[in-house]
């Protein structure tokens, strides 16, 4: 039997046992993020904008295109008032959006 082919597992538990191993960190805070992403912001800004990290509590998010970029530069108090709401103290205090490289 091949080792890779085994019981197939929901990667839900997988990711929350991953979050915890990360602990409250950067790191950990963007995979959060991510994972509620569409949740917060909406299906229209997460087919355009998708969140790529946290650093020193700034939410880095890559966009793609600059007319969207402009969009959400003007819509940053709402997404960041989205993560306050869902992430409460532990909620990114800024946004820093940057273009797709492949854009």
């Amino acid at each position: 039997m091949n080792p890779r082919r085994g019981k197939l597992e929901s990667l839900g538990p997988l990711l929350e046992q991953v979050l915890g191993d990360l602990g409250d960190g950067d790191s950990a805070r963007g995979l959060r993020i991510a994972q509620r992403w569409e949740e917060i912001v909406g299906s229209e800004i997460a087919r355009h904008c998708r969140p790529t990290g946290v650093r020193g509590g700034v939410l880095e998010a890559e966009v793609d295109s600059s007319v969207w970029s402009q969009e959400l530069s003007l819509r940053t108090p709402e997404i960041l008032r989205g993560l306050r709401q869902a992430f409460g103290d532990d909620a990114p205090t800024d946004l820093w959006l940057h273009l797709d490289s492949g854009s």
